[in-house]
């Protein structure tokens, strides 16, 4: 355990973000460090991302299970990147999301790839955080198949076989500038946007509490207009939509099919651009893998009850080839937040989990 938190305090203070390349070199090059000499390493890289995926040279042939995390994270403050132990805590960006349960599924491969009878995979890539399609989707579109998936993402020990789909989408207005003191000159873009957005969320209201239905979020509202005194010409809203497969307006649509439907709701005035989609996941309980999973975190002392996410991850690149794909990973809280922290107690047991499912896989 306390190799394994060494490695991770290491890989906590490497600044792997999205527009740190060198940095996202370097958190990859140390997993690989960890997992060692002996393995075939399948290295792949797509528009400055790194990612690789590794198999034993004597198991040769599909994996039967691929383990595949994520060494990126999101942006944090300098302090964030020191990592800090307080009792059963360990603090720091990247702690439950997801750095150290990487370094669990690395060393879980490390110890069985080669004595388990059928092969498996480590899938490593830096990109998740702003999207995945760089890693994982790279590796897909190249070919990378495997009979199930466990996504290390955070689960408090619980098995996710669903999450939710993303569209990542602009409303783009023009309107016409003019001095502020006679509006009726001019066409503010700033309210075509903004009544636009009001559309939206009337649609999709943002829910009181925790509720498995679509959310629309305003992340930011930008105009090139500088002067207070004058009527805004251009205005741009960028939208972070969460949807679960049940929401058959947007689930299994191309991002033409969703840009539409969003510009029907939005109504006119405003044009609307996805920049990116991601389709829901979900993965089917009774199969024999998501039982065998089940009964192995039961056998680690933890209920191993499902759980449905709200947010995106990697699996949605398995589900549409049919490919099963479930979120496992460790406890904790605070991820993309100041206070991110994993529970030291938890990665015994899921390492446990992790060894009896590959060993006792069906």
């Amino acid at each position: 355990m306390e190799e394994l938190l060494a490695s991770a305090e290491a890989l906590i203070a490497i600044r792997s973000t999205a527009d740190r390349p060198g940095d996202l070199h370097r958190a990859l090059g140390l997993a690989l460090d960890l997992v060692g000499p002996g393995f075939d390493v399948r290295r792949f890289e797509s528009h400055g991302k790194p990612s690789a995926l590794i198999t034993h040279p004597d198991r040769p042939g599909r994996p039967r299970v691929i383990l595949n995390g994520h060494l990126d994270v999101v942006p944090g403050a300098p302090e964030q990147f020191r990592a800090r132990r307080e009792g059963d805590r360990l603090y720091g960006r990247g702690t439950h999301d997801m750095k150290v349960a990487a370094l669990v599924l690395a060393t879980v491969f490390r110890e069985l790839a080669g004595e388990l009878p059928y092969p498996i995979a480590l899938q490593l890539v830096t990109d998740e955080e702003v999207g995945g399609f760089d890693g994982t989707g790279h590796q897909v579109a190249q070919g990378v198949r495997g009979d199930f998936v466990i996504i290390g993402e955070q689960s408090g020990l619980r098995v996710v076989t669903e999450s939710k789909g993303l569209v990542q989408a602009r409303l783009i207005a023009s309107g016409q500038a003019a001095h502020a003191a006679y509006p009726w000159l001019g066409a503010n873009a700033l309210l075509s946007v903004i009544t636009a957005i009001n559309r939206l969320l009337d649609r999709y209201p943002a829910p009181a509490g925790e509720a498995w239905t679509t959310t629309v979020n305003v992340a930011r509202i930008e105009t090139g207009n500088e002067a207070v005194n004058q009527v805004p010409a251009d205005a741009t809203a960028w939208l972070d939509i969460r949807y679960p497969p049940e929401d058959a307006g947007l689930t299994g649509r191309s991002p033409a099919e969703i840009a539409e439907r969003l510009g029907a709701i939005a109504g006119p005035g405003v044009e609307v651009v996805v920049d990116a989609v991601g389709t829901p996941h979900r993965a089917d309980p009774e199969t024999a893998q998501v039982r065998a999973l089940r009964a192995a975190v039961q056998a680690a002392g933890h209920p191993g009850s499902l759980l449905r996410k709200h947010g995106a991850a990697d699996s949605r690149f398995y589900f549409p080839l049919g490919i099963g794909a479930v979120i496992f990973g460790p406890t904790g809280d605070g991820q993309h937040g100041p206070d991110e922290y994993l529970e030291i107690s938890s990665l015994r047991p899921y390492h446990e989990a992790l060894s009896r499912f590959l060993t006792s896989h069906p």
